[in-house]
């Protein structure tokens, strides 16, 4: 075992954490000692402090870096300024495409010399093979996989670069991985160890209830009524303090920011059709207390570590329970009161189906496959979008699919055909798969309405969707305000039943169904059970017709 004392002389000299909290420092210890950890922790709890007091112990005994890979050039820059701070100039470099050539030959320098600690690198960098194999000269300590949940398919925020991480931690000679991530269900968590090659990490989950958050759900009719409605909103909350409003559509966040803008507020629109340079110039604008309201998509947020932001706003419900975690997570991290509140109108759930269908190509995963027929040897990515005229990002969804099911593989020299069966038998597979993430993806939406509309404490189903229990209702939502009001809380709705010592199935057992295979028991409302299955999603079912036609069997 590492000397837990000097990590926490090390995060208390070179990094002002004097205290740590829950799970900073048993990560520590466990990377540096070559563990692999998977840290689900809220943005703003410290979870880059795990990796960074290992990574800067672990070097001053061998002089090595730690590869730290991360999805935004923002989120690195801000990084790097705050190591630089505190570990000085050259302590921390990245290679991504906002340096100069110069630049980046410095920070690979750095790096090579032992300069370095911390080596920041973009996930579609690693998909260049010249700095994968300069990477692997340097034997690195660590590599850490920042907003991890991306590597997973289950994930809201799914990235196809991510996908090819596990390979190249292994052409590294599998150094001890660091997965980090603010929100993570069950599923993602087994995917994110999954994919990364992760062996028996040491998960820590903690920090996941805010109880200074208030939990609010405004239902509508009408969709003219909702969008006035969200503008008074919004335009007395950014009275009292900055604030998030996110909208389903680009389109949207434009008009709600030019309302608010005639309401005398600052506001601006983000999303990722704005110049990289204008979203550059809002994000500084809310970081300096310049900004009442950044309205947006989905595309703003990720790694922002804004104290004092008073409330987060949802003009439209989102995809996932996992995302809007995230998203109202932005809120209150300096412990002070802050608003969460959801504007939930059930016909815009159509437009969430919409935009989560992603339909399954059978004519484009055979194009594929034909081409790895006849070449009789690993294919080039980029020779694949040549001979199939599809763009690189495409050709990279098609391979992870095919590779998901067995049917090819991809390595240092290109994409292979690996499985003998015939063609059509491989992109029936690969479609089958499809379908079932599609169902998965309905099923979230699914549990997405039913936080929405419970009648029960909106915290104890949120903390329950991530697999924490929270015993009483909390007495910060809308739902426990009414309940207060009536003189009578409820107090089902993801706690324990009453007969819980007779319960055949409790929370977070796995179970099996005749029909939907396995799965995991996430919660208990009244006659209603809700179980997590690995290839149909979220079902509810009758508790009477559970027991009565025996549906479950204990796994």
């Amino acid at each position: 075992m590492s000397d837990e004392s000097a990590l926490r002389a090390l995060a208390a000299s070179s990094f002002n954490l004097p205290d740590l909290r829950d799970g900073q420092l048993a990560g520590m210890a466990a990377l540096a000692d070559g563990r692999d950890v998977l840290a689900v922790m809220p943005t703003g709890y410290g979870k880059s402090a795990i990796y960074q007091v290992a990574a800067l112990h672990l070097h001053k005994a061998t002089g090595r870096p730690a590869v730290v890979v991360s999805p935004l050039i923002a989120l690195q820059e801000d990084q790097l300024d705050g190591l630089s701070q505190v570990l000085g100039p050259d302590a921390a470099v990245a290679i991504n495409s906002s340096h100069s050539d110069a630049e980046v030959e410095a920070s690979w320098r750095a790096a090579e010399e032992g300069t370095a600690v911390f080596l920041f690198l973009a996930p579609e960098q690693l998909a260049k093979q010249s700095t994968v194999d300069r990477i692997k000269a340097l034997d690195i300590t660590l590599f850490v996989v920042d907003e991890a949940h991306c590597v997973s398919s289950w994930g809201h925020d799914f990235r196809p670069d991510y996908l090819a991480l596990g390979n190249v931690r292994a052409q590294l000679g599998n150094p001890p991985v660091a997965a980090l991530t603010a929100t993570a269900s069950p599923p993602v968590r087994d995917e994110i160890v999954e994919r990364l090659g992760m062996k028996k990490p040491l998960v820590l989950v903690h920090g996941f209830d805010r109880p200074n958050i208030t939990l609010d759900v405004v239902r509508h009719h009408e969709d003219k009524g909702k969008r006035q409605t969200v503008l008074e909103q919004v335009a007395a909350l950014a009275r009292n303090g900055h604030g998030l409003l996110y909208a389903a559509t680009r389109k949207d966040t434009e008009k709600y920011a030019a309302r608010l803008a005639k309401e005398g507020l600052r506001a601006e629109a983000y999303h990722a059709g704005r110049p990289a340079r204008d979203r550059e110039h809002i994000h500084e604008l809310f970081l300096n207390d310049k900004l009442d309201v950044v309205v947006a998509t989905t595309a703003f947020g990720m790694g922002i570590d804004k104290p004092n932001v008073r409330f987060v706003v949802h003009a439209d419900i989102p995809e996932s329970l996992d995302s809007y975690y995230q998203e109202i997570g932005r809120a209150g991290r300096d412990g002070q009161p802050a608003s969460a509140v959801l504007h939930y109108r059930s016909e815009d759930l159509g437009l969430r189906k919409f935009f989560g269908t992603h339909s399954p190509d059978p004519d484009s995963l055979l194009a594929i496959l034909k081409v790895l027929k006849a070449a009789h040897a690993p294919t080039p990515r980029s020779s694949l979008a040549e001979l199939t005229g599809f763009k690189a990002r495409r050709i990279t969804g098609l391979v992870n699919q095919l590779e998901e099911t067995g049917a090819v593989s991809a390595g240092k020299r290109g994409v292979r055909l690996t499985s003998k069966a015939k063609l059509p038998t491989l992109v029936a597979d690969a479609v089958e798969l499809a379908e079932a993430r599609q169902r998965v993806d309905q099923s979230r939406l699914t549990m997405m309405r039913a936080y929405a509309e419970t009648d029960g404490c909106r915290r104890q189903f949120l903390l329950g969707y991530f697999g924490e229990d929270l015993p009483e209702p909390c007495g910060n939502c809308d739902r426990c305000a009414e309940a207060a009001n009536q003189a009578e809380m409820r107090k089902s709705d993801g706690g324990v039943p009453a007969s819980a010592a007779d319960e055949p199935f409790p929370l977070q057992s796995t179970v099996v169904h005749k029909e939907w295979g396995p799965g995991l028991v996430m919660r208990h409302e009244d006659d209603v059970i809700t179980v997590l299955f690995e290839q149909e999603g979220y079902k509810t079912l009758s508790r009477a017709a559970v027991v009565e036609h025996q549906l479950l069997k204990p796994a």
